[in-house]
């Protein structure tokens, strides 16, 4: 983690604000509070940010402001940032079914792993995992915290389609599919819930810097939650992380 942020100009109407070389906690609370105090002040000329495991691109409008402006409110806000009380980041509980039809890995990695599928599910949803960044495909969670002991390589030869809202592992990661995509993560699980929604007024689900937690349900409680998912009547449970509670990588 660097002593003070670095800020590099990308283009001609583009910043990059480096806080680190790693992936560490740390560096992303320290992103979070930025982002937090990005939304609050509004600069005239942003136009979006978008935050990585170590960084934070910002996205301007040089007819607005110049780069050396924005160099100096980025550091009038860096300076104020350690007075000020932030809230504390929000886990959302994500419903998932594992297993089966959900999940037509959850053997091989119990198997890879030496241990039964119930551990499989019991170590998976025993943790907060930290919300790292999003990419890849919208709604799409970089997530750190997962225990070694179900990791699993990713699958040779990936599937054409995986249907949105399975759940998988690779290696030492796990993570969400949020649309149909093609993907060579080992599944375990599957979500009713949408991560990435067009229609919503916020299409993301989930915001870097918070926490995820994965809650196993049975088959008549997805199909419950799917029906409401599709009346637009399902809302997820959204809560404060409590001090302690926190896992990274």
């Amino acid at each position: 983690m660097y002593e003070k942020p670095r800020y590099l100009p990308s283009g001609d109407s583009a910043l990059i604000i480096e806080l680190g070389n790693s992936i560490e906690p740390q560096i992303n609370r320290n992103i979070r509070q930025i982002v937090y105090l990005l939304e609050k002040e509004a600069i005239d000329g942003v136009v979006e940010w978008v935050p990585t495991y170590r960084s934070i691109m910002l996205l301007y409008d040089p007819a607005k402001i110049e780069y050396g402006q924005l160099v100096n409110k980025l550091e009038e806000i860096e300076r104020r940032r350690e007075d000020i009380k932030f809230p504390p980041p929000l886990v959302t509980e994500i419903p998932t079914a594992y297993g089966g039809e959900y999940g037509p890995d959850i053997e091989y990695v119990a198997e890879y792993n030496n241990i039964s599928v119930e551990r499989i599910i019991h170590v998976h949803s025993s943790t907060n995992y930290l919300i790292y960044m999003l990419g890849f495909t919208p709604g799409f969670v970089y997530l750190g915290g997962m225990d070694d002991g179900i990791a699993t390589p990713r699958l040779e030869t990936p599937r054409e389609r995986i249907t949105a809202g399975s759940v998988g592992i690779a290696g030492k990661q796990t993570g969400i599919y949020p649309i149909d995509s093609p993907g060579g993560w080992r599944l375990i699980g599957r979500t009713p819930v949408k991560l990435f929604d067009p229609d919503r007024d916020e299409p993301v689900l989930l915001k870097a810097g918070n926490y995820l937690r994965f809650i196993p349900i049975d088959t008549d409680e997805y199909r419950e939650i799917e029906e409401a998912v599709r009346q637009k009547s399902y809302r997820v449970k959204t809560y404060p992380l409590k001090e302690g509670e926190a896992h990274g990588y």
